[in-house]
């Protein structure tokens, strides 16, 4: 797996996108793949939640008819967590202040996703 690769997709999506502070590529159970975090954040324990929080809201989609789940985001008063499906085995967690731009993220987080699955499955 080609690491460099990854973290440089991450740091292009920081890079690009105002706001984002700690960014992380996990497997669809919550393992840590790659991580770009602050040191007093847990690479493993933001996985984990992504993780959770992916699956229920797979769950949702599925369950109503909504077909396959992208992403979902948690808005909280200081910030946001967006979580983006990479297929079916992976995630992406992009964590944001509250100055994060939600729609350049969503545009930039599109090209970021496919790339990042291409690594993955390489």
């Amino acid at each position: 797996m080609d690491f460099d690769a990854l973290s440089a997709e991450m740091r292009k999506l920081r890079e690009n996108v105002a706001g984002v502070t700690d960014t992380v590529i996990a497997a669809a159970d919550g393992i840590p793949i790659v991580a770009d975090v602050a040191k007093n954040l847990d690479a493993a324990h933001i996985s984990a939640l992504a993780a959770s929080d992916l699956g229920i809201a797979r769950q949702a989609a599925e369950m109503n008819g909504l077909g396959a789940l992208s992403q979902t985001v948690v808005f909280g008063s200081e910030g946001y967590m967006a979580v983006y499906a990479i297929g079916r085995l992976s995630l992406l967690v992009v964590l944001g202040d509250r100055g994060m731009n939600l729609g350049r993220l969503l545009h930039e987080s599109r090209p970021v996703i496919e790339r990042v699955g291409a690594i993955l499955a390489a």
